[in-house]
C-alpha cells in the first residue's frame, strides 16, 4: 500500500477525477439549449466531487476535513440526480445512466471510508497534516 502524500494519491479523488471525465464529455454533447443549464449544473456538481475532497486535505481540523468530505458526498447525489434528468430527457443512455450511477454509487462508498478513516486519526488526536507535507 503506497503512503498518501497528496489528496492525489485518494482513491476516492481518483474516481471522482474519473467521474468527473466522463461527465464533462458527456456535456459537451447536450442541445446548445441546455450547455448553460443542466449541462452547466453537472459540470458544477462533478467538479464539486473532487475539489471538495482536495480542500477538506488541505485544512487543520479534522472536523473541518470530514465537512469538506460531506459536501463531496452530496455533489455525488445531486450528480445522480441530475443524470435521471438526462436520461428523463434522453441525453444520455440507460446503459450510460447504470454505468455513471455504479461510479457515483461506488465514489459514495470510498469517501464514506475516508470520512470514518479522518474520523479515527481525529478521535486519536492525530492531525492528517501531521502525516504528510504540502
Amino acid at each position: 500500500m503506497n503512503p498518501i502524500k497528496s489528496f492525489e494519491d485518494l482513491d476516492v479523488w481518483k474516481v471522482g477525477g474519473q467521474i468527473r471525465r466522463e461527465l464533462y464529455v458527456l456535456t459537451t454533447g447536450f442541445p446548445k439549449q441546455e450547455q448553460y443549464c443542466l449541462g452547466q449544473q453537472v459540470r458544477t456538481a462533478a467538479i464539486s466531487l473532487t475539489a471538495n475532497i482536495a480542500e477538506g486535505y488541505g485544512r487543520f481540523h479534522y472536523k473541518e476535513k470530514i465537512q469538506f468530505c460531506r459536501i463531496a458526498r452530496g455533489s455525488a447525489y445531486e450528480l445522480l440526480d441530475h443524470l435521471i434528468a438526462c436520461k428523463d430527457e434522453e441525453y444520455l443512455s440507460e446503459k450510460q445512466y447504470k454505468d455513471l450511477q455504479v461510479q457515483l454509487r461506488r465514489f459514495v462508498q470510498l469517501i464514506n471510508g475516508y470520512i470514518r478513516s479522518i474520523g479515527r486519526m481525529g478521535s486519536k488526536g492525530i492531525s492528517e497534516s501531521d502525516t504528510h507535507d504540502a
